[in-house]
């Protein structure tokens, strides 16, 4: 077993972990931080996205131990400190942006990287962020909706 350590939505987390255990298994069954959902467990469908350093990556695809003593960012940790929705996830709300829920952690998390780094994306450029999540409800239509939403109300944000 090896021991890890990592800050998970600004918090210090530790635990022992088998040197196979994936991200995503850590966050969900050792921390319970179920939010982060794994639907393939091979990468294709990005319902597992985490921010690791400020970079969006398939938690179903790291190992735990690589990520001791990095930051990580869920969806639990996307909420303002208040409890309501972030700006991000109010969006999707808004826009309709999901449906049955279960590609929505992922899609929120990649949508966030998305504007952290480039806050102003086209719709072209939306859509080719997303390509490695998969939602098998909406078309598609309402997620880009949200995220063009979400970058529109987080520009006046970013001004301050």
């Amino acid at each position: 077993m090896l021991e890890i350590s990592l800050k998970i939505n600004g918090k210090e987390r530790r635990g022992s972990v088998e040197g196979r255990t994936l991200l995503s298994s850590f966050l969900r069954d050792d921390l319970h931080l179920t939010g982060t959902h794994v639907g393939c467990d091979t990468s294709q469908c990005g319902a597992c996205v985490v921010h690791v350093n400020g970079v969006a990556v398939k938690s179903c695809t790291m190992l735990a131990a690589e990520a001791d003593g990095a930051e990580v960012a869920t969806i639990e940790g996307m909420a303002n400190p208040d409890g309501t929705l972030g700006v991000v996830q109010q969006a999707f709300q808004d826009e309709h942006g999901l449906q049955c829920g279960f590609c929505t952690p992922g899609m929120v998390m990649s949508a966030a990287a998305l504007l952290k780094e480039n806050p102003s994306p086209t719709e072209a450029e939306i859509r080719d962020y997303l390509e490695g999540n998969i939602c098998r409800c909406t078309g598609y239509h309402n997620i880009v909706k949200a995220v063009q939403t979400a970058a529109a109300r987080l520009q006046p944000l970013a001004a301050e």
